[in-house]
């Protein structure tokens, strides 16, 4: 019974260190369907993540081909976006579900 006990707590302290936020991550957040704030900027040719908290009530898909990611988070929810080291420029990035108001950009400098 105690191992089971054991397997449990490690097994639900995976879970959490899975869905928190990254330390050291860009705070992104969603709210009446438009990003605060449209632009980030992260340093070139290093990987970066972004913590996006969606304080709207539905699902929003935060969506980049530029970027090459695509991540949907529930309504207030959060969630991390990685972005892959990026060489000097400027990347779109939208929110897939209201694409004409959930719109940003990343500017790795």
């Amino acid at each position: 019974m105690r191992m089971s006990v054991l397997g449990l707590a490690a097994a639900l302290a995976i879970f959490a260190a899975g869905s928190a936020l990254a330390d050291g991550a860009i705070p992104l957040q969603l709210k009446d369907h438009k990003f605060t704030p449209a632009e980030i900027h992260v340093k070139a040719n290093t990987p970066s993540i972004i913590a996006l908290t969606n304080n709207d009530p539905t699902a929003e898909e935060f969506d980049s081909t530029a970027l090459k990611v695509e991540k949907v988070v529930a309504g207030n929810s959060s969630g991390n976006v990685r972005l892959r080291p990026l060489s000097p420029g400027r990347y779109p990035f939208m929110g897939e579900y209201h694409s004409d108001t959930a719109q940003g950009i990343v500017v790795a400098e």
